[in-house]
């Protein structure tokens, strides 16, 4: 099984790290939507990044996606789903706000890094930037109220993508995110980088080695 895409985008990190907790074992190819867009498209015609290469060939896109599919390949005391409706449905709630900071903070990064400045409407930046903090203001009133468990027994998808959005978001828009204004969510972040899953697969254009 391959993962394709570079650990600099935090839906790529995401699966890398989750693998791992999850026990199941992968390769990981670092290749860029940007850089190596002709290299990409050979794997994924969609050019879309995380990619899963299955061990039969099948080709997966989505984060959420691929580690469904990976869930499926774990033993069941290594998956980070509960099964338990209430469990499950709090732990949802945190994955879906995770994944809209990340969604948010990644389009602002994308408007300007992308975008020519000529071009970059404020507007639009400005009602991301409030959609990305209310996200983030949620999490950490969740994470304050109960505090999310990672890296042992315990551990929910929610909380490996809130420790991986926040670390991304500290690292490209520190300005928008001080780490004084969401304590729990540094702290959170703070242990989970702390973790060996994390320390393989860190942010940048580096590869996972599993040793």
């Amino acid at each position: 099984m391959k993962l394709i895409g570079m650990l600099d985008s935090p839906y790529v990190r995401r699966v890398a790290v989750s693998l791992q907790l999850l026990g199941v074992p992968f390769e990981h190819q670092s290749l860029s939507v940007f850089r190596t867009f002709d290299q990409f498209r050979q794997i994924n015609p969609v050019v879309k990044a995380p990619t899963l290469v299955a061990g039969d060939g099948t080709v997966l896109m989505d984060s959420t996606l691929i580690l469904q599919y990976a869930e499926t390949l774990a033993v069941p005391e290594r998956r980070l789903t509960p099964s338990e409706p209430a469990a499950l449905l709090r732990s949802l709630r945190v994955l879906g706000l995770a994944l809209a900071a990340c969604d948010k903070g990644v389009q602002i990064v994308y408007e300007r890094n992308v975008r020519p400045a000529e071009k970059l409407h404020q507007p639009w930046v400005e009602r991301v930037t409030l959609q990305m903090l209310s996200a983030f203001d949620a999490l950490e009133a969740e994470q304050r109220e109960r505090p999310l468990l990672i890296g042992g027994a315990g551990t929910e998808h929610g909380a490996v993508m809130a420790a991986v959005t926040w670390h991304f978001m500290r690292q490209m828009l520190p300005e928008l995110v001080a780490a004084g204004d969401y304590p729990a969510l540094d702290e959170l972040s703070r242990r989970a980088e702390a973790l060996p899953q994390f320390a393989a697969a860190p942010h940048g254009d580096s590869t996972y080695s599993s040793h």
